[in-house]
């Protein structure tokens, strides 16, 4: 079981449709593959487009989801574990995974999911509390960061994608822990590039402002603990302009991530599963009103008509040529799943 984090401590970098279209694509190529796909971001956007989007209900498939008995999500499962943080009780993780094909024909059949839910910034509060208690002979926030994977040994697929908050919050924190890879988009500004250096201190504890912070680190507690660290695997360059691709007034900026990103894979290769930055790094274009219509409707690229929609009773124009390249640019993204 290979488990990817989607995460950037900094919004607005279009995870969430990133995410969407390239996990859908993934099981779609990959039909043998059974993908279980998480969303730990208290939005829940991601859920509400693949439950339907705004078009099908999908905000109202996501609150029959959380509605259920026990709550049939994210927040559902951190329910189970708050009165019992250090020890899981016994549980079955399947009372927390839906299908979300069964409420969205367009969702490929191999993907599980486990909804995200806006309980999970309240619980915050209580597992923040939690990992900082002084209890004898036990590593509390060691016991609150294994919560996704103590769920995670109770399953068996292929893939794991879990969509993360952009943030470094506990909960996020529970979700990079479990993780094997991390998947980092990134816009093409000055923002975003100093954005990846964000994330390798958040991550990895590097080149903090001052060492006193270095003890109290993400990367020191699961050291300590003998756990491995996630590896960057893929940074997505997001939202490249759609008429003149790399070649435009962006291209100064991407030319300095690209160079950022491999002076850390010289200087810390350990922290990459690549050697080479190209293996690692890829461009997006602009999905423009293509991707609005994707989203609205919950469905992807692939299976998405063309020609005149209907989005909230407008008439909308979607080009076959920029639907097209929209999935042009996704298949780029999955060939760098595997």
């Amino acid at each position: 079981m290979i488990i990817y984090s989607i995460w950037n401590n900094k919004g607005g970098t279009g995870k969430t449709s990133l995410s969407f279209q390239a996990l859908n694509r993934f099981a779609e190529v990959h039909p043998e593959k059974r993908v279980l796909v998480i969303d730990m971001c208290p939005q829940a956007n991601l859920s509400e487009i693949f439950l339907g989007g705004q078009e099908s209900g999908g905000s109202d498939n996501l609150l029959l989801c959380q509605a259920k008995i026990p709550r049939c999500s994210i927040g559902g499962y951190f329910d189970l574990r708050l009165p019992s943080p250090f020890t899981p009780p016994v549980f079955n993780a399947r009372d927390f995974i839906t299908k979300p094909s069964t409420y969205n024909s367009e969702i490929p059949k191999n993907i599980d999911l486990v909804c995200g839910d806006p309980l999970l910034e309240l619980q915050a509060i209580a597992m923040n509390t939690l990992a900082n208690a002084d209890l004898p002979g036990v590593n509390a926030w060691l016991g609150v960061i294994d919560w996704l994977q103590n769920f995670l040994s109770q399953v068996d697929y292929d893939y794991v994608f879990i969509d993360t908050n952009p943030s470094f919050s506990m909960y996020t924190q529970i979700a990079l822990a479990a993780s094997d890879r991390v998947a980092l988009p990134v816009m093409a500004d000055d923002s975003s590039r100093r954005a990846i250096q964000n994330a390798f201190s958040l991550i990895y504890g590097l080149k903090l402002p001052s060492e006193v912070y270095s003890k109290y680190t993400f990367a020191k507690k699961l050291n300590d603990a003998g756990r491995d660290l996630p590896k960057i695997h893929l940074i997505m360059k997001n939202r490249l302009t759609q008429y003149m691709g790399a070649a435009s007034a962006y291209h100064a900026v991407l030319t300095g991530i690209d160079n950022d990103v491999r002076g850390l894979l010289a200087q810390y290769p350990q922290y990459f599963t690549f050697n080479n930055a190209d293996d690692g790094t890829v461009g997006v274009r602009d999905f423009g009103t293509t991707g609005v219509v994707s989203f609205a409707r919950g469905c992807a690229f692939s299976t998405m008509p063309t020609g005149k929609l209907t989005i909230s009773g407008q008439r909308v124009q979607v080009k076959p040529e920029y639907r097209d390249q929209s999935l042009e640019a996704i298949d780029l993204v999955v060939d760098k799943l595997l």
